[in-house]
């Protein structure tokens, strides 16, 4: 007996024990409970939250569970945007900042906003997207203080004002990239000059552009022209995969720029719309232009004075004038354009094929010119140097001029409309070092004969039609040229 009453003793200690356990369990395990239900109930966020701000970039940070209010959160949304602005990374949708992207309302201050927003911020993408049509005025996006490297994402549509009011007196630019450091445009999207009202001699008030300022009197577009798309002074320049079309004059224009990459891009214009180049280099060095389709009312590339080493490969042209170097030295200036190189170029109904053009009165030098792998099809003028050059103004003879020297054409082939060749060099500057190589061309329906004054050079090869008009040797005395 005293045996089993120590035992149930014993017993009867353990269950104390394990009862006081539990009971303390119990009651901290409720006090956690309703601190963490308390806690949801004044809106802490949950473990893992990410938070996005209005200009697409997000910022994502791991928030523990029972620690964070909501005065918190508020201070960390406040501070996620303070970040972007001073140069966070991201996209910046144009929708995101106000834009309707219907056709119809101005949304030209979006894209500015966008654009600021994206100037301040690392390795930034301006996103224009598929799907929607925005009208925007002339707008330049500028940046001498903008990050490097920005991204112009253009997937959608973007068309110019036709409306009088929208364009003033008149501007040389639509829509201008300045002063920048490595910065692409590029997409599936397109510009749309809307041109056809400014190719008209009385181009008049387009109603349909109600949404933008409308306090014009006049009823009438300015004479001064804009070019669709320019690129100023800016370093590390791409365009590549989008559509210019219907500019109001040229449709993209490099002016001071370096490093240049165009490649998969379409120019669309009619054959007979004004002065509309497709591509318009000018004092711009390193440039590359491959795999692109070019129609226009002008030139399909224009290469004008300042302008170095430029490579053009893979293009097809036409309708157009051709691919051509100049008008240089017009109201006596001097011009200056060496190392150009343009092969495996299609051209087909243009006006001329490979051209160089200079005004009388002009300096300067062209030097350095390759012409290979041509082909052309129902081209007027396959291959063209004219120093007499005049655009139908008011033209005066000169006896200075712009020297041309070391031009080279190599298998240019196809078929031509009216003269195969045509080199109408300066009197008191003749043209040296042309030379002609692989030469096979053929006249469709009446055509004249090659011409040639004033050309020095060398024929390669045998050439069709036979070209013996081309001076051998050096030209005697002659005036001397500027350098560059």
């Amino acid at each position: 007996m005293e045996m089993g009453g120590k035992n149930l003793k014993c017993l009867a200690t353990i269950a104390f024990i394990c009862a006081f356990v539990w009971s303390f369990s119990l009651q901290n395990c409720q006090a956690r409970g309703g601190k963490h239900w308390a806690h949801r109930k004044t809106g802490g966020y949950r473990h893992g939250h990410i938070h996005r701000h209005r200009g697409g970039s997000s910022s994502s940070g791991l928030m523990d569970s029972g620690h964070v209010g909501s005065e918190d959160v508020v201070g960390a949304s406040l501070a996620s945007k303070g970040d972007a602005s001073k140069g966070g990374s991201g996209n910046f949708n144009v929708l995101d900042f106000g834009a309707k992207g219907d056709g119809r309302a101005d949304d030209t201050k979006a894209f500015q906003a966008a654009w600021e927003s994206a100037c301040n911020a690392e390795k930034s993408t301006v996103e224009v997207p598929s799907g929607s049509e925005f009208l925007v005025g002339p707008i330049s996006f500028s940046g001498p203080n903008c990050k490097p490297n920005i991204v112009f994402q253009l997937d959608g549509k973007i068309i110019a004002p036709t409306s009088p009011s929208a364009w003033g007196s008149g501007l040389l630019q639509w829509i201008e990239f300045t002063k920048l450091k490595g910065i692409t445009v590029k997409g599936t999207g397109t510009i749309d000059g809307q041109g056809s009202v400014w190719w008209n001699d009385s181009p008049t008030y387009d109603p349909t552009d109600e949404n933008l300022d409308k306090e014009s009197s006049s009823g009438k577009l300015p004479s001064t022209k804009p070019t669709a798309l320019r690129f100023y002074g800016s370093d590390g320049v791409t365009v590549s995969g989008i559509t210019i079309q219907n500019s109001q004059q040229a449709h993209l224009k490099f002016d001071s720029c370096t490093s240049v990459q165009v490649s998969s891009l379409t120019i669309s214009s009619p054959g007979d719309s004004p002065n509309t180049d497709g591509i318009h280099l000018q004092n711009s060095q390193n440039v590359i232009i491959s795999n692109s389709n070019l129609a226009c009312g002008d030139d399909c590339i224009s290469i004008q004075t300042g302008s170095s080493a430029v490579y053009i490969h893979n293009v097809n042209c036409g309708p157009g004038h051709g691919i051509s170097i100049g008008g240089l030295g017009r109201d006596q200036t001097k011009a200056c354009v060496s190392n150009v190189t343009v092969r495996d170029v299609k051209l087909q109904n243009t006006m001329n094929g490979v051209r160089i053009k200079t005004w009388q009165g002009g300096s300067g030098l062209v030097q350095g010119i390759l012409f290979s792998n041509i082909q052309v099809s129902d081209v007027k003028t396959p291959i063209m140097i004219d120093q007499y050059y005049c655009d139908g103004g008011s033209c005066h003879n000169g006896s200075s001029a712009v020297a041309i020297s070391g031009v080279n054409y190599v298998n240019i082939r196809g078929t031509y409309t009216s003269t195969p060749v045509h080199l109408a060099c300066s009197d008191s500057l003749p043209c040296t070092g042309v030379t002609l190589d692989t030469i096979q061309l053929e006249g469709s329906g009446r055509s004249n004969e090659p011409f040639c004054w004033k050309a020095y050079g060398e024929l390669k090869t045998s050439t069709v039609p036979a070209i013996d008009c081309l001076q051998s040797g050096n030209p005697g005395k002659a005036q001397a040229h500027d350098s560059c």
